[in-house]
């Protein structure tokens, strides 16, 4: 499937190089860096960033959306990855831009592609982690049905200082609706 919708009016779509300035903008700030494996500051950058998304697809291990307001223009993503078909499992991720935040993109997007993940894709588990001090993103896991497992001590490394994460999950029959 192409293209997700989302019953708050967000459509979900594959990240195509039209995205590209949406995406220099999204990675402006100095804490996204820490959304990418490798530097997004320049459009070579961000077309290496979606290209990499489109291998993903394609290996079918992991599936990216650009999550799209009513003008056409990406205002987040949404993805699961390190998809393990074996294990029925995934790994959620998401991110706004600076504009959007606060406006229902996160979560809508989150729960569009959780439905997806366990229909289409017919994962039974879906994992998060936000660091402890991300009360936004904590709140995003919780408005997808999200529920929160544990911390997580030390996990992440950002230079020299170690943070703690919150683990989140949600299953395919935990019996959250969010038709």
């Amino acid at each position: 499937m192409d293209e997700l919708t989302a019953p708050e009016g967000f459509l979900l779509r594959p990240w195509v190089p039209a995205d590209a300035s949406a995406v220099l903008r999204a990675f402006a700030p100095a804490e996204m860096d820490r959304q990418s494996d490798r530097p997004v500051v320049d459009r070579a950058g961000v077309l290496a960033w979606i290209a990499d998304r489109t291998r993903e697809r394609g290996a079918r291990t992991g599936y990216s959306w650009a999550v799209v307001g009513e003008e056409g223009e990406a205002l987040g993503c949404v993805a699961v990855r390190a998809v393990n078909l074996a294990h029925g499992t995934g790994w959620v991720s998401y991110w706004t831009t600076e504009a959007a935040r606060g406006r229902g993109v996160a979560p809508a997007g989150v729960r569009a592609l959780a439905r997806w993940a366990f229909g289409e894709l017919g994962l039974y588990r879906l994992e998060l982690g936000h660091r402890t001090d991300n009360p936004a993103s904590c709140r995003v896991a919780v408005r997808a049905g999200f529920a929160p497992e544990g911390i997580e001590r030390a996990k992440l490394r950002y230079g020299d200082q170690r943070y703690d994460v919150e683990r989140h999950a949600r299953l395919a029959d935990d019996g959250v609706n969010f038709d």
